[in-house]
């Protein structure tokens, strides 16, 4: 990120984030959405504490978009996500869907 530009908030993650990333909208429930999202993500992160990863290297964050829409992202280190895809590619049968 540059910091000197007129964007600085947003430089160089235009492909991750949405026009508002970062702002609040006056109006929207975040808070349910947010609920909603936490909800998932502690399912999935009962998940991967019974897969054997530790939620230091693995683990489901609950968030909201701008629209105050539930989203639960995955954040880890790269090991523990090669893992993670080496679990879920075992999973999946020849033609690529799920068994």
């Amino acid at each position: 990120m540059s910091g000197a530009g007129e964007n600085w908030l947003s430089d160089g993650l235009g492909d991750v984030a949405g026009a508002g990333f970062g702002l609040w909208v006056s109006g929207v429930d975040y808070i349910a959405g947010w609920r909603e999202a936490r909800e998932s993500a502690d399912q999935l992160n009962r998940a991967f504490l019974g897969a054997g990863f530790e939620l230091s290297e693995l683990r489901a964050v609950a968030s909201t978009n701008e629209e105050g829409r539930s989203v639960v992202r995955v954040a880890g280190w790269p090991g523990a996500v090669n893992r993670l895809a080496g679990f879920l590619e075992a999973l999946a049968d020849g033609d690529g869907g799920a068994r």
